[in-house]
């Protein structure tokens, strides 16, 4: 028996407060990171989201996260005995999917990665999967509760 389809199940205030912080951040991308409870092949769930800084030299086009401000991150996600759920960003004026820079740059195996778009308004998530030579991003169902 197989468990349930591959999916993000994310608080309303959480998506509401990342969406606010987009329209916000605006022109620039904005990012951060989720922590709850990481199901590689299931429903993941969000149980908080830690913004971060973008230190992209191209903060309109690209984000990255300071790699000191994610170990501090990830310190505190284990602290409180959340996992590492996955990552969010904003795509100011672009579709709410990764974009070739998104795929080149991914590292986190079975995590999620949000999109938020602002033109149009829309919120996507996909999984990065791994699979010897086969590395993708999978469209995931993001479930609001």
């Amino acid at each position: 028996m197989t468990g349930p389809d591959p999916g993000l199940v994310v608080p309303t205030a959480i998506r509401d407060r990342i969406l606010e912080r987009a329209r916000e951040g605006a022109p620039e991308e904005i990012c951060g990171i989720f922590g709850g409870d990481f199901e590689p092949e299931g429903q993941s769930r969000v149980r908080s989201q830690y913004p971060a800084g973008n230190v992209a030299e191209t903060p309109r086009t690209r984000y990255r996260i300071d790699p000191e401000e994610q170990l501090a991150i990830f310190e505190h996600l284990e602290d409180r005995g959340e996992e590492i759920v996955g990552f969010y960003h904003s795509h100011p004026r672009g579709p709410p999917s990764p974009s070739a820079t998104d795929e080149a740059q991914a590292t986190w195996p079975d995590r999620s990665y949000l999109i938020v778009s602002l033109e149009p308004l829309e919120v996507g998530s996909w999984r990065w999967r791994e699979d010897g030579d086969d590395e993708r991003f999978d469209r995931e169902r993001i479930v609001l509760e």
